[in-house]
């Protein structure tokens, strides 16, 4: 049995503002947001619940049944052996599913709750909510998660926890004793650089938002639905290739190679479509 580290106050303290910031940041820029723009805040909700809908109720289980059957106490199958087997395959299925059912749902609430919502303003406000909500589930979960854990590291009771994952999935154990390494060492900086990396994903949100908007009002731009998924695509399936082993680079150069599609895939969906919008407008008198 593995001695576990004990988590100091200042730990506590950090991880407690990492869930603290996490939920201010996005509430903060939806509401400056909601204000400048005179935007309905019904629509930053929307986009919010169309991510729980869609990422975590329908894509999360439908994903996990069919390629980590074990996490929800399935028996392995057919699929997911041969899945697992190969993984390239893997981690193309792992960034396939968040890129089909994400930009999916975007598509869908444009063309129903939101159909009548057509300023282009539409679509950010859209962007803010779904990639708001997904910084706080991601990080504000995950810290409260952390924090949890922390109390057991120091009471004692999270080596009857690794004993039960052990029993149940022993394929989990070395990650489980992994994190209760991690959470005594993380610090502001830690905290620091999961914000920033956040914040690539929300520009890649409020990007694709804006591409599946125009697809859903202009069915000569449908194709830009597709584009949104092959982007969205493509960067889950390049943390898969790291998360799988497949490539060996380090997690900064992960991390900049994601910064650099989200910030490309905000910007030219801003200054392609979402500025243009408005010229044109402006010139037409809109």
């Amino acid at each position: 049995m593995t001695e576990l580290t004990k988590v100091g106050i200042e730990q506590f303290a950090v991880l407690g503002l990492g869930a603290a910031v996490a939920v201010i940041i996005p509430i903060a820029i939806a509401l400056i947001w909601r204000f400048r723009k005179h935007e309905m805040f019904t629509t930053i909700l929307v986009g919010a619940a169309t991510f729980i809908l869609f990422a975590l109720i329908l894509e999360k289980p439908i994903q996990n049944a069919l390629v980590f059957p074990t996490q929800m106490g399935l028996a392995e199958h057919a699929a997911s052996r041969f899945i697992n087997a190969r993984p390239l395959l893997l981690a193309l299925v792992c960034g396939l599913f968040p890129g089909v059912f994400e930009e999916t749902g975007r598509l869908l609430a444009f063309n129903t709750v939101l159909r009548n919502r057509r300023n282009r303003e539409t679509a950010i406000s859209y962007g803010i909510g779904h990639g708001g909500i997904e910084v706080i589930i991601v990080l504000c979960m995950t810290y409260i998660t952390y924090i949890v854990y922390a109390v057991m590291i120091n009471t004692g009771t999270f080596q009857a926890l690794i004993d039960q994952v052990a029993a149940e999935m022993p394929s989990q154990t070395d990650a489980m004793y992994a994190l209760a390494d991690q959470i005594p060492r993380i610090g502001i900086l830690d905290i620091g650089a999961a914000m920033i990396e956040r914040v690539f994903a929300f520009l890649f949100h409020v990007g694709a938002s804006i591409l599946v908007f125009y697809a859903a009002r202009d069915k000569g731009r449908f194709w830009l639905y597709s584009l949104a998924i092959v982007l969205h695509t493509a960067m889950d399936f390049i943390a898969g290739l790291y998360t799988f082993k497949i490539i060996e680079i380090s997690m900064p150069a992960l991390e900049a190679i994601i910064a650099v599609l989200g910030i490309l895939t905000f910007l030219g969906a801003y200054f392609l479509l979402y500025k243009r919008d408005k010229r044109e407008s402006e010139m037409q008198g809109i």
